[in-house]
């Protein structure tokens, strides 16, 4: 190959490098700039946005949010949506219709639809693509279109302390206890007790906590170790960074 030819190429990938990195550095800052807090609310005028609750860029469809109130740190992914009501520009009355508590993670593109009251417990962790409505269409009617049909709806109400799996579907009408397991892909409608494990579309408990016999099933995983007491963030970060090195 001509040497020519060899120093175009150099050059070429260089200002590939180059545009790269400008464009990740431009994208951090547009994702920096965009992103909603307390202190820096956009557009949006929650009824409470809580200490540290950061809501990513870009975010999704968000409405009704004077009805909506959103603990203490709190995060949410990027294009979730968070939507009070019907539709946009309704009054909804003097109490909030969607409650997020504190700590609650909601993840990448998931959806949380109130169209009456629904309230996520504190430190429940929701992970990509969750699904929670408090409507769902109704068919009665055999002639008329479904989505011409109005809709039913019931409050949603999920305890502290859940993990809701990818792609989970929650219903109208359900009731999850403290800290239930929701498997990834289930579809959850009725209530669910406390400390339960639940799978499947639709969704039944696979697993839950007995005070005397402990989790029956059996746990076919390690008991996790704990993290000694005094151990502090910093020191976790150190173990974790000799870990990937």
């Amino acid at each position: 190959m001509p040497k020519n030819s060899n120093t175009f190429s150099s050059l070429t990938a260089w200002r590939r490098r180059l545009l790269s990195r400008a464009v990740h550095r431009g994208w951090r800052a547009v994702q920096e700039a965009g992103a909603i807090t307390a202190e820096h609310p956009g557009g949006l005028r929650f009824g409470r946005i809580g200490e540290g609750t950061r809501l990513a860029f870009p975010q999704g469809t968000v409405f009704g949010e004077p009805w909506i109130e959103l603990g203490d740190h709190c995060i949410i992914g990027e294009q979730v949506t968070l939507t009070a009501g019907l539709m946009p520009d309704l009054d909804l009355g003097s109490e909030p219709i969607l409650t997020l508590g504190d700590g609650v993670v909601l993840g990448r593109g998931s959806h949380v639809v109130a169209d009456t009251t629904v309230t996520i417990g504190s430190n429940t962790y929701c992970g990509p693509y969750v699904y929670i409505t408090s409507t769902n269409h109704s068919y009665d009617d055999p002639h008329e279109p479904v989505g011409r049909q109005w809709p039913r709806m019931e409050p949603v109400a999920i305890g502290p302390g859940c993990w809701i799996g990818t792609g989970a579907v929650v219903l109208p009408g359900a009731r999850l206890g403290r800290n239930v397991v929701v498997a990834a892909g289930a579809v959850v409608r009725g209530e669910v007790p406390d400390h339960a494990v639940v799978a499947g579309a639709p969704a039944r408990v696979v697993r839950s906590w007995d005070p005397e016999k402990g989790w029956q099933p059996p746990l076919r995983t390690p008991a996790p170790v704990p993290i000694p007491a005094g151990v502090t963030p910093e020191q976790l970060l150190a173990v974790a960074e000799l870990e990937d090195s």
